[in-house]
């Protein structure tokens, strides 16, 4: 059971390292596609829908985070809590009354997702490209590559419009992009779009990783069947 394990992720690995060699821009350009829309859909959204974004700040405190970590008599527990809820930047929209209209804040958790939706958006697209050259090489149907296309672009659809947000200013720290624009809506709804930015992000990522390993299951498993080795 246990090699038959380490057999199985060995394949999968070895189908995703092969996808990735042989789509690599496939695989770099939708990566970074996906980052810079992580990063600055909210921006517009916000900025179309409310009052467009005056600022970008990186956090100041920055420069003194290395004099933090060495010196500090925190303990390490405490220091590891900071560093990963800590804001590295934020957009800003001003308001001449109540000095902020909206604000997108880039936090450590965010980046994360964002780097791990893109390398994951990035290695499945890759992967059905793969696929799909294999699929037409060796005259295989195209039924099940063409729908894992799509399912590949209703999922990035629903990763953007429904991604987690963190905002100040808009009523709840977390919102969907989708609710950015309804930030007028009771605090109920609010809320509810805020717990729904949560639980659609998991989906996406859950969705994202299943459908890697899947993919690079069945390149790992049908390299030695084929030549196919795309452009």
């Amino acid at each position: 059971m246990l090699r038959w394990g380490l057999s199985a992720i060995g394949r999968t690995v070895g189908g995703i390292a092969a996808a990735i060699r042989a789509r690599p821009k496939v695989f770099g350009g939708v990566a970074l596609g996906v980052f810079v829309l992580n990063l600055f859909l909210p921006v517009a959204v916000l900025s179309l829908a409310r009052k467009p974004v005056d600022s970008f700040t990186f956090n100041p405190w920055l420069s003194r985070l290395p004099e933090y970590l060495a010196s500090s008599p925190d303990p390490v527990a405490k220091k590891v809590g900071f560093l990963a809820n800590m804001a590295l930047a934020w957009f800003i929209s001003e308001n001449p009354i109540e000095g902020v209209e909206w604000g997108f804040v880039i936090d450590v958790p965010s980046l994360v997702r964002f780097i791990l939706t893109s390398l994951l958006f990035g290695a499945y697209f890759a992967l059905w490209f793969f696929r799909r050259d294999q699929a037409r090489q060796c005259g295989w149907g195209m039924s099940a590559t063409r729908y894992g296309g799509v399912g590949g672009v209703l999922t990035s659809v629903l990763g953007f419009t429904t991604g987690a947000c963190s905002v100040i200013g808009c009523g709840v720290p977390v919102l969907p992009v989708v609710g950015l624009a309804l930030t007028g809506l009771s605090s109920a709804t609010l809320t509810f779009f805020s717990q729904l930015s949560r639980v659609a992000t998991a989906v996406v990522l859950l969705t994202m990783t299943l459908g890697v390993v899947w993919l690079g299951w069945l390149v790992g498993g049908s390299r030695g069947d084929s030549s196919a080795t795309p452009a």
